[in-house]
C-alpha cells in the first residue's frame, strides 16, 4: 500500500495520465498523501521573462498550468501538496525525491526516440536510475 506518493508533473498530457495512475495506486488508502513537483529550470525562465513577462506572471502561468492537474487530485479526495524546485527538472526531482521518505515516485515518459534520448537523456531515465525509492514510469 503506498501512503506518501511523488508525482512529477510538467503540465503535459504524459504528467496528466501519470497523476491519474497515481491516484490508482492511492484511492482506497484514506490517510495518502501526494506530493506534486514541478521544477522550474530557470535558464528557461529567463528566456519567458526576456520576452516581456514579469517574474510574477511566468509564476502565475506555471500555477495556471498545474491547476488542472491538481484538481484531479482533489476530486478523488486525495490529499495533495505542490512542491516547485529549482532547477533542471532530473537533478530536482532527484535530489527531492532522495531527500524525503517516499513510498513511490511517479513520472511520465515523453517517449523519446533512441536518438533523441542518447543525445538529450530522459528525465524519466535519469529518475529511474538515481532515486532510491521505487519508480513508476507512465507512458
Amino acid at each position: 500500500m503506498y501512503r506518501n506518493l511523488l508525482v512529477a508533473m510538467d503540465g503535459s498530457e504524459h504528467s496528466k495520465r501519470a497523476a491519474e495512475e497515481a491516484i490508482k495506486l492511492v484511492k482506497e488508502t484514506p490517510d495518502a498523501e501526494v506530493t506534486i513537483v514541478y521544477a522550474i529550470d530557470y535558464d528557461k525562465a529567463e528566456k519567458e521573462i526576456s520576452k516581456g513577462q514579469t517574474n510574477e506572471q511566468v509564476a502565475t502561468a506555471r500555477r495556471e498550468f498545474l491547476a488542472p492537474l491538481e484538481d484531479l487530485f482533489q476530486r478523488e479526495g486525495i490529499t495533495s501538496k505542490t512542491v516547485v524546485l529549482n532547477g533542471s527538472p532530473a537533478p530536482a526531482i532527484i535530489d527531492h525525491a532522495n531527500e524525503h521518505s517516499y513510498d513511490a515516485v511517479v513520472i511520465g515518459s515523453r517517449g523519446l526516440n533512441p536518438v533523441q534520448q542518447f543525445v538529450l537523456g530522459s528525465v524519466s531515465h535519469k529518475v529511474v536510475k538515481r532515486v532510491k525509492a521505487p519508480v513508476l514510469i507512465v507512458k
